[in-house]
């Protein structure tokens, strides 16, 4: 039994389909992400997983629940930490812990216990008495995981979990949530636009464009899958379009794209191509200005993928925008 197994789910929303016929497997104490620009079905597909929203088609099962005959059992499993904040301000960071762990029913000791362990572990012991509402986003966002994590979940949803926070706080809350995988072995599925945050974090991820899936593989199987090297050639003198006819009869690039008034050529072995590429331009009276070699990285693999640049200003804020109209 997988920790969630997902068969062609689908969301639509009036004539608009938000998540369309995905499916995947994500393993016991594995770190699965989705990747995605704004829109894509991130926020919409772990919304139906953790119960939240009611899938259009196709069926998904979380820790072996179905999500939608045995809802219940899908949350007494699973932890949640959405993209808006849901903590209440006007109460203590242990206030917020205790309502919540009194959710799950449990005991005042196992209760106390949890508490304690969980404010130690995000480092806010000393700002437990602290109203909420006097809390940093970071300091938010820790307690949210923490609050998440209080019944011990087999499977954890992080939808977003740094958004806006600076790069130095986010940092400190991908360690955390990679000691909370380590410690409790829980599984992680993570919604995520930032690709540092998922090339640290997963251990395998699915890029999604337009509300499917378009590609699942592990950051390194990500990049690899586009060629050894990535050249990026400007000319001074000629057309694209005609170093890329010659281009593109050479058996050792895999793949051209035209990114404004550069070629991105997908090389088997960019370093030893480029006084190739240099006398094939000369040969054909083309003079290049500029030429760059560097290996793949998730970004390339990304904009390889889906033909789009992903911005760190991005978040799942429209597809939150379709859940609230749908729900009236």
């Amino acid at each position: 039994m997988k920790a969630i197994e997902v068969n062609n789910l689908t969301k639509t929303f009036d004539h608009l389909v938000a998540v369309d016929r995905i499916s995947f497997e994500v393993e016991h104490g594995e770190i699965f992400g989705f990747l995605g620009v704004n829109g894509c079905g991130k926020t919409t597909a772990m919304m139906m997983l953790a119960t939240a929203l009611n899938p259009s088609s196709g069926t998904a099962t979380v820790c072996g629940y179905d999500i939608i005959k045995e809802r219940n059992k899908v949350r007494e499993s699973i932890g949640v930490v959405f993209q808006r904040l849901s903590l209440d301000v006007n109460l203590t960071g242990r206030e917020n812990l205790d309502f919540h762990a009194r959710m799950y029913h449990l005991g005042k000791r196992v209760r106390e216990g949890r508490i304690s362990r969980a404010l130690d572990l995000v480092g806010l012991k000393d700002r437990q008495d602290t109203l909420v509402k006097h809390y940093s986003g970071g300091m938010q966002r820790k307690l949210e995981i923490a609050r998440g994590m209080l019944n011990y979940p087999k499977v954890l949803f992080l939808d977003e979990p740094t958004l806006g926070l600076d790069v130095q706080t986010r940092r400190l809350l991908w360690d955390y949530a990679k000691g909370l995988n380590r410690e409790f072995g829980s599984s992680i599925l993570l919604n995520t636009h930032y690709i540092e945050e998922a090339d640290y974090l997963c251990d395998r991820m699915a890029i999604l464009e337009e509300g499917k899936i378009v590609i699942i593989d592990t950051p390194e199987g990500l990049k690899d899958s586009i060629g050894g090297s990535l050249l990026s050639v400007k000319l001074s003198q000629g057309s694209n379009d005609d170093l890329w006819k010659v281009l593109r009869q050479v058996n050792w690039v895999n793949k051209i794209e035209q990114h404004d008034s550069w070629l991105e050529l997908s090389v088997k072995s960019g370093g030893t191509r480029i006084s190739e590429i240099v006398n094939l331009a000369r040969e054909h009276h083309l003079v290049i200005s500029s030429i760059d070699e560097h290996k793949p990285t998730l970004e390339d693999a990304f904009l390889h993928y889906t033909g789009k640049a992903i911005r760190e200003d991005q978040g799942d804020t429209s597809e939150l925008s379709k859940i609230r109209r749908a729900r009236g």
